[in-house]
């Protein structure tokens, strides 16, 4: 047999796991990274629909200046008398829709403690006030 190589006569003696660690701990880093990302909550946002609706919304505008302060339909107001004002423009309709309108420079913090107080009076119809763009040159 002097044709024969002498590495096909000898037994695998061991297997090299090495490659197959490394892709297993790269797929366990995977999905850690993404189950992380699947619990978190999102906020749901009902956006306005397309601007040729035949049904008018009832808006209850919700102001958010730079300062902090807020502004309900254009009256300053308190935090705590959100709640207030929201339950009586829920009683007066229903179908009443919020949009917050906040300032670019105030905290996510106070953002979000206007929207658990429009949450909290039981409106669920929410959206934010966005400026549109600049046209392009």
């Amino acid at each position: 047999m002097a044709g024969t190589p002498a590495r096909s006569s000898r037994m695998i003696e061991g297997i090299n796991v090495t490659p197959l660690v490394d892709i297993t701990l790269v797929l366990l880093v995977i999905f850690i990274v993404t189950a992380k990302m699947v619990i978190q909550q999102g906020t749901p946002l009902d956006l306005p629909q397309a601007a040729h609706s035949d049904a008018i919304d009832v808006v209850f505008a919700v102001a958010i200046e730079a300062d902090g302060s807020i502004r309900v339909d254009g009256d300053p107001v308190e935090l705590a008398a959100v709640d207030a004002r929201t339950r009586a423009a829920l009683q007066r309709n229903p179908e009443t829709r919020g949009v917050i309108e906040a300032h670019r420079d105030v905290p996510h913090g106070r953002v979000m403690a206007v929207m658990d107080a429009l949450r909290g009076a039981g409106m669920h119809r929410i959206a934010f006030a966005t400026e549109p763009p600049p046209p392009a040159p």
